[in-house]
């Protein structure tokens, strides 16, 4: 059976006399489920070389350690695709993701997923991990996408998602002269009953809110910067459409003057896509226990799409 790099810790001496369980969940913040789980492994969890049950007493200096078990994607055909690497170690992978790529193989679409091209990468460098995205990106968003190598590293971080620590912002070019140069959108939102694959604002829906600040005003459209307090599905391109202004190409959440303008026409063209972009994500690094930060740059597409709006002042 084999192991991942085991996680350490050393039990400072204001810890003498903590129950192991409590040092488990209250320092290394690891959760009852995957605390569970641990537990069934033959090394899962030692004091000092020895496995131990986690009703013991540990004292100042011991050494406590967690194993997890390899994992692997096996149901995840590996091929070799481009990937734009950003950052890698032993607990994390992060990505600029390409616009037009899904993150992970669906029912029809088996290949040409960033799935498969992270399980050829860590097939090709003899690494055994199964493919874990913290968060999702739309197929049609490009930026930084953040891949999870163990159970742990991934708990940890939705952890954070949940509790509201993690940091996303987003570029996006929208519609229109946006008068107010920044504000919080805080509109909830639900599935629309009569096309559940539409997300709405609606009174019963759940909690969203979305903050933005103008960084360039165009003749007839502009870029912003968005943050998110939450993550609903579609979040951004439905805040930005309740707002007057949708994405430029964004074909779903359009507004009816937008959506036959020869301006759109033409940026749609151009671009082929919802101009959206995951620019920075940040959060708590699981490893160094550190704030870690990732950007990805403005995409190629994106750029010459601001230079043909500022070509259009």
């Amino acid at each position: 059976m084999s192991y991942y790099e085991p996680l350490v810790y050393i039990v400072p001496p204001e810890e003498e006399g903590f129950i192991l369980k409590t040092v488990l969940q209250k320092r290394l913040m690891v959760s009852r489920k995957l605390l569970s789980r641990i537990k069934l492994t033959e090394q899962g969890i030692t004091v000092n070389g020895v496995r131990q049950y986690i009703n013991i007493k540990v004292k100042a200096g011991d050494r406590v350690e967690i194993r997890m078990e390899e994992e692997q994607s096996e149901d995840i055909l590996p091929q070799d695709l481009p990937l734009h690497i950003l950052h890698e170690d032993e607990h994390l992978l992060i990505l600029a993701k390409d616009a037009g790529i899904i993150v992970h193989p669906t029912h029809g679409h088996y290949l040409n997923t960033i799935a498969n091209g992270v399980v050829y990468h860590w097939q090709q460098a003899g690494i055994t991990c199964r493919f874990r995205p913290v968060h999702r990106l739309d197929q049609e968003t490009s930026g930084v996408l953040a891949i999870a190598k163990t159970p742990y590293v991934h708990q940890q971080i939705s952890e954070q998602m949940i509790q509201h620590q993690v940091k996303k912002e987003y570029l996006a070019f929208v519609w229109g002269v946006v008068i107010a140069q920044s504000g919080t959108i805080n509109e909830p939102i639900d599935r629309d009953s009569e096309q559940p694959h539409i997300r709405i604002v609606t009174a019963d829906g759940y909690s969203a809110v979305t903050h933005y600040e103008v960084v360039e005003q165009f003749a007839h459209a502009a870029l912003v910067r968005i943050w998110l307090e939450t993550g609903r599905t579609h979040q951004i391109r439905v805040h930005m459409r309740h707002l007057g202004h949708p994405l430029l190409g964004d074909k779903m959440y359009t507004l009816p003057e937008f959506e036959h303008s020869l301006s759109a026409a033409e940026a749609s063209e151009r671009l082929g896509r919802q101009a959206l972009h995951a620019y920075k994500l940040g959060f708590v690094h699981p490893g160094t226990r550190e704030w870690t930060e990732f950007h990805a740059p403005l995409p190629a597409d994106l750029t010459v799409l601001q230079s043909w709006l500022q070509e259009s002042k």
